[in-house]
């Protein structure tokens, strides 16, 4: 079995409250309100641009030139090719906010940045893995069960396509090869990692479709 496969039987049971949350399931029927989808994209859009750093900044701490180049790469497709999106949708939509971050995504990116800064590279691929993984999961689930027309089909098709895909691909690729030559030990703290961000990736749906505010 591979390490990624481990990781995610461990996180399985928080993937499952991911997929059967009701922002997911009701994007699935076309039904998910507008106002909350607007409060995700532009928290996304704030989580995409720390999720961007934490990306170079693991990619800098890599053992190969290769590993670099993608994790750079990986960093500009999180601001080019999905920016993109929400900038459409921030056209679409009207979405002129300034509130800032809401306590989902600020916990959510400080955790990436600070892995991404005191971890280990080992460490810093596996808790940015899910990222990658689990808007690939919903994203293919949504667009194999969806009610059809659905108004975020253009959100659905970017996480349920091809290219998406291969970068997914790529970033297990990195994350088994790292674990094949990892200690013990730091096979576990991948896996700890790894599930912490799956666990965060809940509270950001979470935030979203309860337009989370900070309470003080």
């Amino acid at each position: 079995m591979r390490f990624t496969d481990q990781l995610w039987n461990e996180a399985l049971p928080i993937y499952t409250k991911i997929q059967d949350h009701p922002f997911n399931q009701e994007m699935k029927n076309g039904t998910l309100p507008v106002e909350k989808f607007k409060f995700y994209i532009y928290q996304d859009s704030l989580y995409l641009a720390e999720f961007a750093r934490a990306l170079a900044t693991a990619g800098t701490r890599s053992g190969t030139s290769q590993e670099l180049l993608d994790f750079l790469q990986f960093a500009q497709n999180a601001i080019l090719v999905e920016r993109a999106l929400h900038i459409g949708y921030f056209k679409e939509y009207d979405i002129n906010s300034n509130s800032g971050k809401a306590p989902g995504c600020f916990a959510y990116t400080n955790y990436l940045l600070a892995i991404s800064t005191f971890e280990s590279y080992e460490v810093a691929v596996a808790a940015l893995l899910p990222c990658f993984w689990i808007y690939k999961k919903v994203g293919d689930y949504i667009y194999k069960n969806q009610v059809r027309p659905n108004l975020y089909q253009n959100w659905i098709d970017a996480y349920a396509g091809e290219e998406f895909g291969l970068s997914v691909e790529k970033a297990l690729r990195i994350c088994d090869d790292l674990a094949e030559n990892a200690s013990e030990s730091t096979r576990k703290k991948m896996s700890e990692a790894y599930v912490m961000a799956t666990r965060l990736e809940y509270i950001f749906w979470d935030s979203a479709y309860s337009l989370e505010e900070w309470g003080v």
